[in-house]
This record gives C-alpha cells, structure tokens and sequence, in this order.
C-alpha cells in the first residue's frame, strides 16, 4: 500500500466533492429557448430527421456565449441551426459561468 501525503489527501477529497457537487447540480433553468428551423437542403437531400447532442457555455448572466457539437446524427446536416438557434436562448443568470448539454430531434416526416 503506498503512501499519500494529508495534503493530497486532502486534494483528492476536495476534488471527489467538486465532482460529486457538479454532477449533482440542477439544469439551469430556461428563460427563452428558441427552436431551431429544419434545414430546406435537408429537405432536399431527402433527409428527413435526426439528432443533435450540443454543449453550451452560459454567462453568468445567462446569455449563452458558446455552441460546441457534441455529436450529430447525420453529421453536419443540422449543426449550423442548431448553433444559430442556441445562440439566442436565455437561461436564468446564476451568477456564474456554467455549461450544459442539450439534445434536439429534428423530425419533417409527414
């Protein structure tokens, strides 16, 4: 059994609890979520749903300042929507700068 200093220890523990406090924290809370348009070249490659999974940085104000694909299904058919329509929602400012993920189905099957 090797040997571990209290100091890291102690760090081990605190970063047990960061993880634990991060995974235990609520989805911020949506103020204004503005859905994404189906893409017309969608439409025209016969493309007629899918997914996208995206990764979003909210301000501590609550204005979203980054869209990152997380994944895509078809990938690169909707990943441009989906980052113009991210970009406008509204989350309830926390006073800290936080991310989160969402997904979004797209579906124009009649």
């Amino acid at each position: 059994m090797s040997k571990i200093s209290s100091a890291a220890r102690l760090a081990l523990g605190l970063l047990g609890a960061l993880l634990i406090a991060t995974a235990a924290q609520a989805a911020p809370k949506v103020i204004k979520k503005v859905p994404p348009e189906f893409p017309a070249e969608a439409s025209r490659k016969g493309v007629n749903k899918g997914t996208v999974k995206a990764k979003l940085t909210i301000e501590a104000d609550g204005k979203v300042s980054e869209v990152a694909i997380v994944e895509a299904e078809p990938k690169r058919v909707f990943d441009k929507a989906v980052i113009n329509a991210l970009m406008e929602w509204k989350f309830e400012g926390t006073g800290e700068k936080q991310s989160h993920e969402v997904k979004l189905v797209f579906s124009n099957e009649d």
